[in-house]
């Protein structure tokens, strides 16, 4: 029975399906759908009218200055979730899966996208070769991971500097929790939108993101918000979403330069490191830590935490990437300026 794909552009027409990766589920489409800003697309594979594998993607617009056919970018995290337990046993069929769904996501999102980005992939092997056959590239983004499941105290690995922040922090009168309510959210997210710097991420969602996030994830127990107050004040926080045995932090920050002495920005990590430990996951990875082509504040902040980076950074060989990159990023847009129609767009995959 041959493959069956279908494309999803509704939340209210995907059906029910196996399968635990929050990344690749039903209520991020519907986080993402109810979001300005984003467009969200899910592709579920099927054979024999048996549900095989789904693979969820994110279309954005990136700057409101410049024409949104330029400046789309479509990211997908992992390379999907295979829901037949077949697939895991043969990794020569999972990939023939994959290559299928991700030929037909790159003729989906080529439309309207200049970029599309497949990010922390679980194996940097897996699908390389139907990735290069869909004209993608490889860039070793960098990824820092804490190691829970062997430590006996989440701040065994954290520096001496670290750990005196925290106890500096809660002595200075700040107190970290869950947030609860829907004002929580609320001032959390116009927090972090005014104080996040553009050296952690360049985009930022609409506060609609975490109000959904609420309903949809929060609700179930996949997603937490963490937010640090003083004198009632929220100050800092921190957003975790949960898939399988890891945790991953999505977005975390604080009003350092305000509240110095209360040091929002790490007790906001602390709490989603030790809370993480706690329920019994076995990792916790800080998303978005940057491209290895430069020294990274955010990246540099949060491996005081102990965690672990790969790969190793290479100056000579990034210097020449972060060029190859400029250039070909450079020759995309001019090319689609020049001719008016869509241009050979840019794919890459995070290694």
């Amino acid at each position: 029975m041959p493959l069956k794909l279908t494309t999803y552009y509704h939340g209210k027409d995907i059906p029910e399906l196996p399968g635990k990766n929050a990344f690749h589920s039903k209520e991020l489409f519907q986080i993402y759908e109810a979001t300005p800003g984003y467009t969200p697309l899910l592709i579920v594979a099927t054979e024999d009218g048996r549900p095989m594998a789904r693979l969820l993607a994110a279309i954005r617009k990136a700057k409101k200055w410049l024409p949104s056919s330029l400046v789309k970018h479509c990211v997908v995290y992992s390379e999907g979730e295979f829901l037949d337990e077949s697939l895991s046993t043969n990794k020569e069929k999972a990939e023939e899966v994959f290559g299928d769904m991700l030929e037909h996501l790159t003729q989906e999102a080529s439309r309207s996208c200049v970029l599309i980005e497949f990010r922390n992939l679980n194996n940097s092997m897996f699908g390389y070769r139907v990735f290069r056959a869909n004209d993608y590239f490889p860039v070793n983004w960098l990824r820092v991971r804490n190691s829970l499941h062997s430590m006996k105290k989440t701040e065994d690995r954290f520096s001496p500097s670290r750990i005196r922040q925290i106890k500096k922090g809660l002595k200075n009168g700040a107190k970290v929790e869950e947030a609860h309510t829907v004002e929580e959210i609320h001032d959390f997210s116009r927090m972090l939108h005014k104080v996040y710097s553009s050296r952690i991420r360049r985009y930022f969602p609409a506060n609609d993101f975490f109000r959904h996030m609420n309903d949809m994830l929060i609700k179930g127990q996949q997603a937490k918000i963490f937010v640090v107050k003083y004198k009632e004040k929220i100050i800092g926080g921190s957003v975790c979403i949960y898939s399988g045995d890891d945790a991953y932090l999505w977005f975390s920050g604080g009003m350092r330069k305000t509240y110095a002495l209360q040091y929002p920005g790490v007790l906001a990590v602390w709490k989603a490191l030790e809370d993480a430990r706690q329920r019994g996951f076995r990792h916790m990875e800080f998303m978005d830590v940057g491209l290895p082509f430069r020294k990274h504040g955010y990246r540099d902040f949060v491996l005081r935490f102990g965690g672990k980076q790969s790969p190793p950074l290479v100056p000579c060989q990034l210097e020449l990437a972060e060029q190859t990159l400029s250039q070909i990023l450079c020759l995309n847009v001019i090319s689609r300026l020049q001719n008016d129609s869509p241009c050979s767009f840019l794919t890459i995959f995070s290694v």
